[in-house]
């Protein structure tokens, strides 16, 4: 729940494709399969390979962590929004949300930390094996509000069951919150309303409940966190956070059936074979794809997921320190962050039970 693998995950592709972006892959694709195929008979005018290459370019070459056409799209996106739109969140299908405590020293704990990521994966595994392809979101938050001399944590799970991907949403989301409620007191809650952006600066938002918001994606994380990522972030002794600042950390996991899994992990194993020409790194992958092989057979499944750290402040002033002094603790942690240059109005929104439902692309 909080080491961010409690399975094995999708390295997304540009942090997983949104559903216009493998439209227009697979268009591009088709299009230039058919231009080579068209040269047997009749070759084609020149100015066609290079409509085909330029829309392969726009969504391939990536100066910084986007592709040329996803910073046009952030672009496009920060000019019509003034906040994040409904639509990103008003997704058709069952959702619902419960506040989580486990026991009290549980994620302190190297056991018992690992008991409850075992029995959390499970509870991802079930969740993949619900439905013919991938959909079904599971959605974890942590919140860490600093009250003067202490801190007080808040914790929700939300799932949501996309309309028409399985037959009785109801019965998985009640299955579900049995898992659920064998990892501690798990108490059904309603999220409270998205609070819309009154203001935008640089790296920061502020909102209509007084709050100023700068959000990250944790990008990378290194292999020896051994689950205690969360305490690293989030349960700290404060030290390093700025008075008047709170945290938020979630991530949002998307199960794959186990079929999509076995596929997924044939297609990574054979592009590493085949384009990695770096015989260090080559190796690497073969042997995380020996491991993933073997937790498949195990009847493990792969999660694709994204991982999302919410500043909260009373001042511009307040989120700017706190941003500078996380970027210092990941650094010292070797965490990767990616301050969402462009995207602050939606970001925000990945922090909140409310982001359970939001589809693939919607921070991109």
């Amino acid at each position: 729940m909080y080491s961010l693998t409690p399975g094995y995950r999708v390295p997304a592709v540009q942090r997983s494709l949104s559903p216009v972006e493998t439209t227009l892959t697979k268009i591009n694709a088709g299009i230039g399969g058919a231009m080579l195929m068209s040269t047997l008979i009749t070759p084609p005018p020149a100015w066609t390979f290079g409509a085909v290459g330029a829309a392969a370019a726009l969504l391939n070459v990536a100066p910084g962590p986007r592709s040329l056409a996803r910073w046009a799209a952030v672009g496009y996106r920060r000019l019509r929004e003034r906040t994040a739109p409904g639509a990103m969140v008003e997704r058709p299908g069952a959702t619902a949300t419960w506040t989580l405590y486990p026991q009290h020293g549980t994620m302190q704990d190297p056991q018992r930390r690992g008991a409850f990521h075992e029995a959390f994966a499970r509870a991802l595994t079930f969740t993949g094996g619900q439905a013919r392809t991938a959909g079904i979101q599971v959605h974890v938050t942590h919140y860490a509000a600093a009250m003067g001399d202490y801190t007080a944590h808040t914790q929700t799970i939300s799932v949501h069951v996309p309309k028409g991907l399985a037959g009785h949403p109801d019965r998985i989301l009640a299955t579900l919150e049995g898992e659920f409620a064998r990892l501690g007191a798990l108490t059904p809650v309603e999220p409270e309303p998205l609070p819309a952006v009154t203001e935008r600066g640089p790296g920061w938002v502020a909102l209509d409940d007084g709050r100023y918001a700068a959000t990250a994606r944790i990008t990378a994380w290194p292999d020896e966190t051994d689950g205690d990522l969360m305490g690293r972030l989030l349960l700290s002794d404060g030290a390093d956070q700025p008075a008047g600042t709170d945290r938020s950390l979630a991530v949002l996991y998307r199960p794959l059936p186990a079929a999509q899994s076995r596929r997924s992990a044939k297609w990574q194993s054979a592009a590493a074979e085949a384009f990695t020409t770096d015989k260090i790194k080559a190796d690497a992958l073969q042997i995380a794809g020996g491991t993933t092989h073997g937790a498949l057979v195990q009847g493990a499944t792969l999660v694709d997921l994204d991982a999302y750290l919410t500043l909260w402040g009373e001042s511009p002033g307040a989120v700017t320190d706190a941003r500078w002094q996380t970027s210092l603790t990941a650094d010292r942690h070797r965490i990767h962050l990616d301050w969402l240059t462009g995207q602050q109005h939606r970001a925000h929104v990945m922090t909140t039970p409310h982001g359970a439902s939001t589809r693939k692309g919607a921070i991109l």
